[in-house]
């Protein structure tokens, strides 16, 4: 049975979160321009003082009770989401995914831009119902027990819970892992799928070649390029893809640890230049850390890398996704493949080259984000 949610707050487990921000034992470091060592000390001690001093996570949760809360019962657990109806004249229902290491949270700006655009100038049809659920293991969902939360398992709770919701058909967008559960979504379930908006292409997608083709010589240089992207920065990723929970011991017992590990990637992802603050503000970046931190899911988060790597998203003959879908490549996207790469998979009607943005697409760019999401959709509303 659906279940009404409300996010809770504990003070002593405020109280808890700042005596373990005093005792931190910072290690040593030796100074060294642009950080190539990983997360600089001095960064980190700065926005930790602030975490234990000013961070108000109690006004933070009060913030999130403007939104309706709900919980889905799946078979492996609850799943929450956030449930906002549209104010237009007929609201299409358009399910928000998140990624790793975002949360429901990245997609807060964006929701009431597509549920009420007539109160942003824009043009009242246009409007969605919005879900915006957390990925089983993240946030206010339950933590699996057994292993198998793939991206295809996850699509099939994305259309109980819609059907739930009474939305045999709806749109989907993701971007990072919700990319990836967005192609799912178009293999396996593509009849309850208006269209599929992705800003972008999941890091296990190889599209099916036919025995005795090649990829192009665009598509090697993209090849190449991640590989080399990987060998630089995916140090996280392998961990986290083979033995997740050796990390999750430190970080789900150390608050610095584990902001640490998390704001790096906000930093290195997004269109800041390496000034994570020109993206996010230090709220932003705490609310989603302390968000993993009080729910104590950086373990269960890893697992989707675990997950993904048992089961990748390889296409094999005959594996396509049908549902219309609109690619929009924001400038500093940590990897993308060229658009004839995407095209062997995906049936792409709208490609966008955005102007500005990163990673975190819905955080860093809702505007830019939410229109191209109202343009797309504009003609399949028939």
């Amino acid at each position: 049975m659906m279940q009404s949610f409300r996010p809770p707050y504990s003070q002593a487990a405020v109280d808890d979160l700042r005596h373990r921000l005093r005792q931190t034992r910072w290690p040593d470091t030796v100074p060294v321009a642009s950080s190539p060592l990983g997360m600089d000390r001095e960064f980190l001690k700065d926005l930790c003082d602030y975490w234990m001093n000013d961070f108000d996570w109690e006004s933070q949760i009060k913030g999130l009770a403007t939104f309706h809360h709900n919980r889905y019962p799946a078979k492996e657990g609850y799943i929450h989401f956030i449930h906002e109806r549209g104010k237009g004249p007929s609201p299409m229902p358009l399910i928000l995914t998140h990624g790793w290491p975002g949360s429901f949270l990245e997609m807060l700006k964006i929701v009431p831009l597509l549920t009420d655009p007539a109160a942003y100038g824009h043009d009242a049809a246009d409007s969605f119902d919005v879900v915006v659920p957390s990925l089983p293991g993240s946030g206010y969902s339950d933590r699996p027990e057994q292993l198998g939360m793939n991206f295809f398992r996850i699509a099939e709770i994305w259309v109980a819970l819609m059907s739930a919701l009474g939305y045999q058909r709806f749109a989907a967008q993701g971007g990072d892992l919700g990319a990836g559960v967005g192609t799912a979504l178009g293999l396996r379930h593509h009849e309850h799928v208006i269209g599929i908006h992705l800003n972008y292409i999941p890091g296990s997608y190889r599209p099916y070649l036919p025995p005795g083709e090649s990829p192009t010589e665009a598509e090697e240089r993209f090849l190449a390029s991640a590989a080399g992207w990987f060998d630089e920065n995916g140090a996280y990723a392998h961990l986290q893809g083979t033995r997740p929970n050796t990390p999750a011991y430190a970080l789900n017992d150390s608050p610095a640890g584990l902001a640490a590990w998390i704001v790096e990637k906000f930093r290195g992802w997004s269109d800041c230049e390496g000034d994570v603050y020109r993206s996010f503000t230090r709220d932003e970046l705490l609310r989603n850390v302390t968000l993993y931190w009080m729910t104590r899911t950086i373990s269960s988060s890893f697992r989707m890398y675990y997950e993904g790597r048992k089961a990748p998203l390889r296409f094999a003959s005959g594996d396509f996704v049908h549902a219309p879908c609109a690619i929009a490549h924001l400038p500093r996207e940590i990897l993308f493949p060229p658009q004839e790469w995407v095209e062997r998979g995906y049936n792409v009607q709208r490609w966008t080259e955005m102007p500005r943005g990163g990673h975190f697409a819905a955080a860093e760019q809702p505007d830019l984000l939410a229109a191209d999401i109202r343009a797309f959709f504009r003609p399949l509303r028939q």
